[in-house]
């Protein structure tokens, strides 16, 4: 596979370029281009969010590594109320709560460093370096424009309001420079202490962000560590698909069953269509989230998901962080909430392997729900023969309990047969709704334009 990366913005596809330039490793780029995700993709990610990635070193083995949020209250704290709010994704309202009382312990600066640590080649300061070029600005793209007011209920709290709206208090627009002030200040410290967002100066200023209401503790942030597991696997024709298994929206499971179900193309085939639909069917959650993938030239690969929710609308005092609302998004919440525990998550950061166990392809996929029905749709796409912006650029459905939402594009006999079951709503367009993935194969690179994703190939 030829070396290169994918990601959800260009400032950090770019970032991830150098990065395998200067001699960096697949994870030292997936790392750098996640820094830099987190300054220029805010709607998306962040600082105080959490992930998952799953590695393939040189030799070929398969490393799934969680550095995704825990629930907070390690020291007996219980949080208080959070703040409801409402959004709407494709005029579907989706209750949600923001304030100190959503945070959760954040593991991104933790799985950045364990993830360099591993499996990194250069300097860290230097991978850190394009996120704190980031954090002073970068071109808001069309896509986070259309999605700003949306989710402004979420974003323009706090130091959102000046983050993310024009002097004249407008909301952000294409073209517009991204910028949180002070951001700059955690990235510098990242680069020089990743210790210090957990115990410190950062880990202080945050514990007293969320004081009023939030349950999250210098114990909690103390008590916080990165897990490698080893992944699951499915096979899927002549190929073995490696991600992490989880009790929400589990990938792996769905693959499996769609490999007998989509025998062809679900954009024409109504059989397919259909089997696509019975495969997916699930509820619908959201939490933003945005993911890359990279490809060294010795046949490291990495693919990377983060997420922030949509933001408690809490920020770190000088740091510029706007902190996760990850025990606001309900879907999430497991049964029990013990502290120190992970929450849930629908990330499905995967690779695929051939019997040679030679990478075939690298994915993975932006969206809350969507992540999983995306995915799904662009790897047996991919595994049949799509080139991954063929398989990423092909329209896409989402199978909800009573309706089934699609893009424009599926045949009109494909729609009567998915009407004759279900009520079928076509999206006016291609739409960040139904997910965002970056992929790398053989047959090159693919990044979603549904959120202005971009790719660059060595």
């Amino acid at each position: 596979m030829r070396a290169g990366v994918a990601a959800g913005h260009p400032s950090t596809t770019a970032a991830g370029l150098a990065t395998l330039r200067a001699g960096g490793s697949a994870v030292d780029a997936a790392v750098a281009m996640m820094l830099v995700s987190c300054a220029a993709e805010t709607i998306f990610t962040g600082l105080s969010g959490g992930g998952f990635a799953t590695v393939v070193d040189t030799a070929g083995e398969v490393t799934c590594v969680d550095f995704f949020v825990a629930v907070p209250g390690l020291d007996g704290t219980s949080p208080g109320a959070g703040t409801a709010i409402e959004v709407s994704f494709v005029g579907q309202p989706m209750p949600y709560e923001i304030g100190p009382a959503t945070v959760a312990v954040p593991g991104v600066p933790a799985g950045a460093h364990h993830l360099w640590r591993r499996w990194g080649r250069l300097p860290w300061a230097d991978v850190v370096a394009p996120g704190l070029a980031a954090s002073h600005g970068t071109p808001f793209p069309l896509t986070h424009a259309v999605l700003l007011p949306v989710i402004a209920p979420a974003m323009c709290v706090g130091d959102g309001l000046q983050v993310y709206r024009r002097p004249d208090g407008t909301l952000l627009q294409a073209g517009d420079r991204l910028a949180h002030p002070d951001h700059h200040h955690a990235y510098r410290l990242l680069a020089q202490d990743p210790e210090a967002f957990y115990r410190g100066a950062y880990a202080d200023a945050l514990v007293a962000a969320v004081a009023d209401g939030g349950a999250l503790s210098a114990a909690d942030l103390a008590a916080y560590r990165v897990v490698e597991t080893r992944p699951r696997q499915a096979r899927f024709d002549e190929v073995t698909v490696h991600a992490r298994g989880d009790d929400l929206d589990d990938l792996l499971t769905t693959l499996a069953r769609a490999a007998g179900t989509v025998p062809g193309d679900p954009t024409t085939d109504p059989a397919s269509a259909l089997g696509l639909v019975e495969a997916l069917r699930g509820p619908d959650r959201r939490a933003e989230t945005t993911n890359v993938v990279a490809v060294d030239a010795d046949g490291g690969a990495c693919a990377l998901t983060t997420s922030l929710g949509l933001g408690s609308g809490v920020w770190v005092p000088g740091f510029g962080v706007h902190l996760n609302s990850m025990l606001g998004e309900g879907e999430l919440i497991r049964e029990s909430l013990d502290p120190g525990l992970r929450m849930g998550s629908m990330m499905s950061p995967l690779v695929a392997l051939d019997a040679e166990g030679a990478p075939v392809a690298v994915a993975g996929a932006a969206g809350g729900s969507r992540i999983r029905p995306a995915l799904l749709q662009v790897l047996v796409r991919m595994l049949r023969g799509a080139s991954p912006q063929e398989a990423i650029d092909a329209p896409r459905l989402n199978a909800l309990p009573d309706l089934v939402r699609a893009e424009p594009g599926f045949s009109p006999a494909v729609l009567a047969a998915l009407g004759e079951r279900d009520p079928v709503a076509v999206a006016a367009s291609r739409d960040p709704y139904f997910g965002g993935v970056s992929a790398l194969s053989p047959l090159g690179g693919g990044a979603d334009p549904r959120r202005s994703g971009s790719v660059a190939l060595l």
